[in-house]
Formats: C-alpha cells, sequence, structure tokens
C-alpha cells in the first residue's frame, strides 16, 4: 500500500520535468525560470519537511500519510488551471507541502515493522515505487501532453492519487509506534530534546551532508536531462520523458534491493555496513554522471544512465536506515524530515536553479558534467562518518537496549 502512494509521490512531481519544453514555448521561459520552476516544489517541500517530521512523531502516521496524498493530488489537479508564470510556481511550490508528510510518516511506520536485521531490504524494496513512479511521471506526462496539451497530464495524476487514497483508506493500518524497539526506549520526547538529540549526534550530520550532496545531484538529472535530450539529440516529448528516466530508474530497481540486501547482509558485522554500501554508491555514481552529460552516442547515454541508477540505489536503499541505526524510535519522524529538509532544501531547491545558471553561461552539457563533483563531496561526508562516528553512536544507542536486556 505504501508503495502504491509512494509511486503517484513521484510520479506527481516529475511530470512536469517531461513537460518542460510545452511550458518553455507557451509562456515564453527562459532557462533559469524553468529552473526556478523545478526548484519551487523543492523548496516549499524543504521548508515544511522539519514541522512534518515534528507533527509525524506525535500524530497517527496513517492519518498523515492519507492526508498528504488526497492535498498533493487535488494541487497537481488544480495546477492545471495555470495561466502565468507565477501561477504555475505557486502549484508547484504548493504540492510541495502536501507530500511533505509522506517520507517521515511512511519511513517510521516502515521502522516498526522492520529491525536491524531487515530495515534495508524493506527500505529498498518500498524505494522501487520511487523509480517506477519517476519513469512513469516522466513517459506519461509526456505522452498526455504531446497528444492532449500538458493541463491534462496535471489532471490525470492527480485524479487518480485521490482515487488510491479512497481505496486504501480502510485497508493502512497503525503499528505500535517503536514495535522493533525495547520497551524502554519509548519516553515521549520534547521538540528542543528532539532537534538537540539529533544535531548532537555526529553521524546525523554527516548523514545530512551526504544526502544534500546525493539529492543535488539527483534532482539534476531528473529536472535536465529531458530537455538535454529534447535539444541534444532531438527526441520528442514523449521520448525524452521516457529515455531520460527508463535506463536510471529499472537500473536503480536492481541497485536499490541489492544495496539494502548487501547493507543487512554487513550490519550483522558492522554498525558501519549501511554508510560503507552509501558510499560505494555515491563514489561509484560520479564518472557515469561525466559521461551521460558528456558522450554524443545514444547507446553510451543509455549505459552511463543505466550504471548511474544502479549505484544510485545502493545508495537509495539505505539513506534512512542508516540514520535511524543511530536515533531512537520516537524520534525517527523528524529525523526523516530534518535530512529531508537539508537533502532538499540544500540540494534540491539549489540544483534546477544553479544548472539553469551554467547552462546559460556554459551550456548544459557541461553543467550537468560539473554536478559530479558534488558526488565526491558526498562519498567524503560518509568516510569521515565511517571512519570517526558511526560505530560510537550506534554503540550508544545500543546500549541502553542491553541494559533493559540484563534486566529483564
Amino acid at each position: 500500500m505504501l508503495w502504491g502512494i509512494s509511486f503517484f509521490n513521484y510520479a506527481d512531481r516529475q511530470a512536469v520535468f517531461a513537460l518542460f519544453p510545452l511550458l518553455e514555448k507557451e509562456f515564453h521561459l527562459t532557462s533559469v525560470q524553468l529552473g526556478l520552476l523545478g526548484s519551487s516544489f523543492a523548496l516549499t517541500y524543504g521548508l515544511c519537511s522539519p514541522f512534518a517530521g515534528a507533527l509525524v512523531d506525535r500524530i497517527r502516521r496513517v492519518t498523515a500519510i492519507l492526508s498528504g496524498l488526497y492535498i498533493w493530488s487535488l494541487i497537481c489537479m488544480a495546477t492545471a488551471v495555470s495561466r502565468t508564470f507565477g501561477q504555475l510556481f505557486a502549484f508547484r511550490a504548493a504540492e510541495g507541502l502536501g507530500e511533505t508528510l509522506y517520507y517521515p510518516a511512511s519511513m517510521s511506520l516502515i521502522s516498526d515493522y522492520h529491525g536491524l536485521e531487515t530495515r534495508s531490504r524493506a527500505m529498498g524494496l518500498h524505494q522501487t515505487s520511487v523509480y517506477i513512479g519517476t519513469v512513469a511521471g516522466g513517459f506519461f506526462a509526456g505522452l498526455v501532453g504531446q497528444h492532449y496539451g500538458w493541463r491534462w497530464s496535471f489532471v490525470v495524476f492527480g485524479g487518480l492519487g485521490i482515487l488510491l487514497g479512497v481505496l486504501l483508506h480502510r485497508f493502512l493500518l497503525e503499528p505500535r509506534r517503536g514495535a522493533t524497539e525495547p520497551a524502554a526506549a519509548q519516553k515521549q520526547m520534547g521538540v528542543r530534546e528532539t532537534l538537540a538529540t539529533l544535531l548532537a549526534n555526529r553521524t546525523v550530520r554527516c548523514l545530512m551532508g551526504a544526502f544534500l550532496c546525493a539529492n543535488f545531484v539527483a534532482v539534476v538529472l531528473l529536472s535536465w536531462m529531458p530537455k538535454f535530450l529534447y535539444d541534444k539529440f532531438h527526441m520528442n516529448l514523449a521520448l525524452a520523458g521516457f529515455t531520460a528516466t527508463v535506463f536510471a530508474q529499472m537500473a536503480s530497481m536492481v541497485g536499490s534491493p541489492v544495496g539494502g540486501w548487501l547493507a543487512d547482509m554487513l550490519r550483522r558485522r558492522s554498525p558501519r555496513a549501511r554508510l560503507i554500501v552509501q558510499a560505494i554508491g555515491v563514489f561509484g555514481g560520479a564518472p557515469w554522471v561525466v559521461l551521460c552529460a558528456l558522450t554524443t552516442s545514444t547507446v553510451w547515454l543509455a549505459a552511463a544512465l543505466a550504471a548511474w541508477g544502479f549505484c544510485k540505489g545502493m545508495y537509495d536503499a539505505n539513506i534512512f536506515a542508516s540514520v535511524f541505526d543511530v536515533i531512537p524510535p520516537q524520534a525517527r519522524g523528524s529525523v526523516a524530515g530534518l535530512m529531508n529538509t537539508i537533502g532538499w532544501l540544500g540540494g534540491g531547491a539549489l540544483a534546477p536553479l544553479t544548472i539553469g545558471i551554467l547552462a546559460s553561461a556554459y551550456g548544459l552539457s557541461v553543467a550537468i558534467a560539473l554536478a559530479s563533483a558534488v558526488y565526491i563531496l558526498s562519498g567524503l561526508c560518509l568516510l569521515t562518518a565511517i571512519l570517526f562516528f558511526v560505530k560510537q553512536d550506534a554503540a550508544a544507542l545500543i546500549a541502553p537496549r542491553r541494559l533493559v536486556e540484563r534486566v529483564l
């Protein structure tokens, strides 16, 4: 059920990028304006995420998930009435307000069904919905827009999301919070205490830096690749939207379960395991980003997108599983919200606009290639946590658990 909701979460946010050429033509937009349009969602999403995370830790997560689904789907449909760039920008930004509740709530929910031994696999499998949703959003938005106009793309995706929410309303269940953790770890934390706990944790700070950088690169490729293919390889809208997503996302469909399985297996031996798998993903993905941008061959382009996608999947499977290894269950909604704030406000919001500015000066190929350097920064953040912090931070979380086990 969460997989289906997450599918629409990403299909709705990806649809606009496949429609960039149509929006550019109708509204006479510049590259910078297209970048701002791409950044508007991430800006709202990032600003609202810490509040959404704190809310999720204090209300029923199922209520948060379904309410968010209805809100973002209605806003997606309403985007079709836009007549100016300002209206497009406002609706796109407002959609981030609805979607901000989903990930803190769903990741917290999954962590109450899956403990240390299976958490990365569960979250890795859930993550595959992101890739399918991204492909569907890019392809079908381009297809519908090409034949019926861009407005109908938003109507179709938003309407289907509302229908899904109605169908799942009776069946999505709320587990006991912290069900996979010891009873002693369940004391409610205040907002200040939660924030202080998160910011004082050195591993959390490193993971936030890594997520900011990794999300920057991902948003660059997802937002600009359809237009890149449309301009450089002269593909039509549907083919550009499909090509920009299908190779990377299908490879991520493989990489995410593999990354989840590998991390769970290695986690039995070391608390560093999940971060090591993530580091392999970002360091391995950097050269493929460069090749995506600079190749003149569609065959090599497809291969580079696929290789990058596989590496991205390995990283993605462990985004929240890694941080949950060092954070107690009653703060997991808050840490997921804070992670989203850093990743989307610092990475996602800046990425489309930054590339738009660089593309105006140096061309889109060079601008996308330069994004690979940000992947290296992500890997350095992860290496810092692996070498110096995660072992101690994970042990500090487990210590109370072992005390309870001895008493019992």
